[in-house]
């Protein structure tokens, strides 16, 4: 079997995408577990299927719809590409697939990127339906998705990664919450490979190493983008309180509950960002 490098397949991608939206895109957005009713607020969609694009894998996961969508934001004139689910290193992907969607967008020309997910809470102070906008990562996956050959046309192969979340980025979030009265936390997310949930120990030890949030995405996405030279804002949906914190248990029902209850909410809040960065 020939390997293709993850350039190329990116490009594919990317080729495959440009010529069914007709158009540049200004900012992507990957949506996490319930938080695809977002997709659904854009003017003018084309909505394409990850079936449809070239090497695209597929979401398996209850609350990730498996498409993206493209449009533009109801308050504003910037064009947005969005994704409708993820895929995650649990499901048996590679990271390059993973993180291939990063990739094909960076190729694209977009310089800007919006991760969100829906993460358990391990700083007390959270509740479930609150939000913490990411200001760094630690990465409990173990894995690094620029292992391997290094192909210089996707950037640095020892990139910086001193200020992955983007200051400025993260500065608008903060004034947009609070102008809607909307307590948004700040902290560290960390990510697990998954897909069973954490035992009370192992959290006891994540909140020793300064988690304030767990999931099982978005650093590898995040990686990626820094290595491309993309801008990024992470914000997490705090779904449930972490194992051992809450005497209720974990499962993902709940985690999708909480993600639309809060769905129009968080829809306001992305747009006003978005419109702004």
């Amino acid at each position: 079997m020939i390997n293709i490098p993850i350039f190329d397949r990116a490009q594919v991608s990317a080729r495959y995408i440009r010529e069914r939206i007709e158009s540049d895109v200004d900012v992507a957005v990957v949506l996490g577990s319930g938080l695809g009713t977002f997709a659904e607020t854009l003017r003018d969609p084309v909505i394409i299927p990850y079936e449809e694009i070239p090497d695209f894998a597929r979401s398996t996961v209850e609350g990730h719809s498996g498409r993206l969508v493209f449009g533009k934001l109801q308050n504003a004139d910037v064009r947005v590409a969005v994704m409708q689910g993820r895929f995650h290193y649990y499901e048996g992907y590679s990271l390059d697939e993973v993180t291939l969607p990063i990739r094909a967008f960076g190729l694209m020309g977009v310089n800007r990127l919006v991760l969100t997910n829906a993460a358990g809470g391990i700083n007390l102070n959270f509740k479930a339906g609150d939000f913490m906008l990411i200001s760094d990562h630690i990465n409990l996956m173990l894995i690094s998705p620029l292992r391997g050959q290094h192909d210089h046309r996707m950037g640095d192969r020892f990139p910086d990664m001193t200020e992955v979340y983007a200051r400025e980025f993260r500065q608008i979030a903060q004034e947009e919450a609070s102008d809607m009265g909307i307590q948004l936390y700040a902290g560290v997310y960390m990510a697990l490979q998954g897909p069973n949930y954490e035992t009370p120990a192992e959290i006891r030890m994540m909140r020793l190493l300064g988690a304030d949030a767990v999931g099982m995405s978005t650093v590898p996405e995040a990686i990626v983008a820094r290595q491309m030279g993309m801008r990024t804002l992470g914000i997490s949906l705090i779904t449930n309180a972490a194992a051992g914190i809450g005497d209720e248990p974990i499962n993902h029902e709940d985690v999708m509950q909480t993600g639309y209850r809060v769905s129009e909410q968080f829809s306001t809040l992305i747009s006003r960002v978005l419109a702004r960065m």
